[in-house]
């Protein structure tokens, strides 16, 4: 119930229904946490040895025992987050699902005027993550709306999930780094200031290793909820030899692609987008480009139909929520740009070609591993940085 209630509060977001978010999202956390009570309640059983082999070669004390009961109890509990944010049939869970609904619902209860709960959901997610700047900063903004003698506090279920959840990380640390063993902590947010300090590499370690395993298991299944119907994945990331790869098909009507195909050809300018380069990586191709600024004005002056430039517009927000959906199911994705390119191969320029089409480079600069830089400059277009 708690997944369904979350993908269905997803799916609202992405269509800006924020009053049905609200709604669906508020569900999902109240079941979630109900969930993770009853799950932290079927731990409390008899003791399963890890390690049947070992069983006869250690035979352990009373006190030993019932250490290692209580540990495993402990590490139980810890593993109930990642129950409940899995959905059925799936074998990774939702990352951060918890503080997920926290930053999901905070931004919905702002567009629907509600800044009270929005701040109490910004203090309810600074527990989990209390240096995050963009939430520091949006805590300021609403002080600054609601009053500064208006108090904000977190929500007291998430204060008391939060509180109990470093507790039982803190004797599980301690157990393991006296008397051995492992622990592979199900949450990104732990503060590294709990973990103890011989054990800081091998659970950075740890995280790594359960990241890339998650991706590879969500690499292979679908991932987030696609917020429109009839899209279909043609490829993904495993069959396109890589990570964070899909190819999409039907996001487009035939029709709406003849449209913006006649639009580019109608108004797209030879260089534009590439420093005034009609070829910026070959001389074999000839590149057209136009922004979306570019459309709303010469359909200002008439020179292009008002209903292709609102279509450019429109399918790149569309192409955005789908990417946000799929990759990042409960975080914002945001463009720096829109950019509608038409590539032209140049006449009698193609036979004997030995470059590349088009030149593999990194958007945002150049890696240098040795140095450990990050080079802005050609052929890394645009220049932003992480």
């Amino acid at each position: 119930p708690s997944q369904e209630a979350y993908e269905a509060g997803v799916q609202h977001y992405n269509a800006d229904e924020y009053l049905q978010a609200v709604a669906r999202l508020e569900e999902s956390l109240s079941e979630a946490l109900s969930a993770l009570e009853e799950c932290r309640a079927l731990c409390e059983g008899p003791w399963e040895d890890e390690d049947e082999d070992e069983e006869e070669e250690m035979q352990p004390g009373l006190y030993e025992a019932i250490a290692a009961h209580y540990v495993q109890v402990l590490k139980c509990r810890q593993q109930c987050v990642l129950e409940i944010a899995t959905k059925p049939g799936r074998i990774s869970a939702t990352e951060d699902f918890i503080p997920s609904h926290l930053d999901l619902l905070q931004f919905a209860y702002d567009q629907v005027g509600n800044q009270t709960l929005a701040a109490e959901c910004v203090a309810s997610y600074l527990l989990f993550y209390p240096t995050d700047e963009p939430m520091l900063e949006k805590m300021k903004q609403y002080r600054t709306e609601l009053g500064e003698d208006t108090a904000v506090t977190a929500r007291e279920s998430i204060q008391h999930y939060v509180q109990r959840s470093l507790m039982e990380k803190k004797l599980i640390y301690y157990a393991v780094e006296h008397l051995g063993g492992t622990f592979n902590d199900p949450d990104l947010w732990t503060p590294d200031e709990l973990i103890p300090e011989n054990l800081k590499e091998k659970h950075r370690e740890d995280q790594e290793k359960q990241t890339q395993e998650t991706l590879d298991v969500e690499e292979r299944e679908k991932r987030g909820p696609l917020p429109f119907e009839g899209i279909a994945i043609t490829m993904d990331s495993r069959q396109m030899n890589g990570t964070q790869r899909v190819v999409f098909d039907r996001v487009l009507t035939e029709s709406e692609c003849k449209d913006l195909l006649r639009l580019t050809k109608e108004a797209g300018e030879a260089g534009d987008g590439y420093r005034a380069r009609r070829s910026p990586h070959t001389p074999h191709e000839r590149f057209e480009g136009l922004s979306v600024l570019k459309a709303v004005q010469l359909a200002q002056n008439g020179d292009v139909d008002w209903r292709d430039a609102r279509l450019l517009l429109q399918a790149s927000e569309k192409s955005r929520k789908i990417i946000e959906s799929y990759f990042t199911p409960g975080k914002k994705l945001h463009f720096s740009f829109t950019h509608l390119v038409c590539r032209t191969a140049v006449d009698e320029e193609q036979e004997g070609r030995l470059d590349l089409s088009h030149p593999v480079h990194a958007d945002n600069c150049l890696l240098d591993p040795e140095g450990q830089e990050c080079w802005r400059e050609p052929p890394a277009y645009v220049y932003r940085d992480y």
